[in-house]
């Protein structure tokens, strides 16, 4: 996003303000609109009304503070200690029934699953793909109006994608047949936009006792910051990962890892809890849920890194062992993907649908 518009008496904030260098990596459509109008309205600004412009703004938007945290500055932070204490994927069991219908199998191990898809950019899509990728039937659901041209190619392999709105008594209804329907629900919702869509834990639980249900959220469930609004640029902000690359590099911005590593990362944590659930669900005939956040995952990658003053490695050519033998004929045209990152041993990943546009299914299971 360009800030071409921003006088002389407001470069130095842009230069150094990490806010922008969140607002130049947002993905979310109403994010760059509304910091697109945070950087018009600054034309004729003077420095202190900027700053002021930008913390009502992100006040308004109930987003975190612009500021970058090292990783002791995240540590002492009240929500860094409450994300501390939480377990990576925090897992209750309880008793429920739920309908049969999965017989599982070596090769196609999640077969005959229906996965309820409720989740945007980018950890939950990946998860859910994951379990596409095995076999599940996951129907992702979004609202009319919903759109996220750079990332859905990528995103909704092995999925088909329906439009719901559940402000409308008619949608709400199918809605709840689905929900009633589905083995397995992967949300990234606020609690409380669940609530206050009707949908709330008690609701879900009782149209599905037998529902394996898994919720994603940027800074943990616990402390003055759960529920509130992230993306894993912010998180990565937040936890010190962007201030620990920026001094790795000698930079004089942030540096967070590529890839958005902490959607990702977190994505396959996902997965790996909705299948612990299902096998629960078989073995013992208890359901569950479960919990991850952006923030919690953060925590583990850090734990994970190697010293700060370890020599960076350079990346290995793509070749053509990198990409998958054939082409997918998807919405856009053919594509050839780079091979999945995970291989299971006499279970191979593949998807049984290419990439589609969203709303281009029927809000119903097992419909081409």
């Amino acid at each position: 996003m360009a800030v071409s518009g921003v006088r002389s008496s407001c470069d130095s904030v842009a230069r150094n303000s990490s806010f922008i260098w969140l607002l130049r990596s947002a993905s979310a459509r109403a994010w760059r609109s509304l910091s697109s109008r945070i950087l018009r309205s600054s034309a004729a600004c003077c420095e202190a009304s900027y700053r002021r412009a930008l913390s009502i703004a992100m006040a308004a938007w109930a987003a975190m503070p612009p500021m970058m945290r090292s990783g002791a500055e995240w540590a002492a932070h009240e929500q860094g200690r409450a994300v501390a204490a939480e377990p990576l994927v925090a897992l209750a069991a309880r008793e429920g029934s739920f309908h049969a219908g999965w017989a599982p199998t070596p090769s196609r191990p999640l077969a005959g699953l229906k996965v309820l898809d409720l989740t945007r950019v980018l950890a939950g899509p990946v998860a859910t793909r994951f379990l596409a990728g095995y076999g599940a039937d996951v129907l992702r659901i979004d609202p009319p109006s919903w759109d996220e041209p750079g990332v859905i190619p990528e995103v909704t392999l092995g999925k088909r994608c329906a439009r719901l709105d559940l402000r409308l008594a008619r949608d709400r209804d199918v809605f709840e047949t689905l929900l009633a329907q589905a083995d397995v629900l992967v949300h990234g919702y606020r609690p409380a936009a669940l609530e206050g869509l009707g949908f709330g834990e008690e609701v879900r639980r009782r149209l599905n006792p037998g529902l394996v249900d898994v919720a994603l959220d940027a800074y943990g469930w616990t402390g003055p910051w759960s529920g509130r609004r992230g993306f894993d640029s912010l998180v990565q902000m937040s936890a010190g990962i962007a201030e620990r690359g920026m001094r790795w590099r000698n930079a004089d911005h942030p540096v967070p890892l590529p890839v958005q590593a902490l959607d990702h990362a977190t994505g396959y944590l996902i997965a790996a809890a909705a299948v612990r659930g299902l096998v629960r669900r078989l073995e013992e005939g208890r359901t569950t849920q479960a919990r991850l956040s952006l923030a919690r995952t953060a925590l583990l990658l850090i734990g994970l890194s190697p010293s700060e003053k370890a020599a960076a490695q350079p990346l290995a050519p793509i070749t053509e062992a990198d990409l998958a033998p054939t082409l997918e004929q998807t919405a856009w045209g053919p594509a050839r993907r780079y091979l999945p990152p995970v291989a299971i041993d006499g279970a191979p990943i593949t998807w049984d649908r290419p990439a589609a546009k969203l709303g281009s299914s029927p809000p119903k299971w097992g419909q081409v």
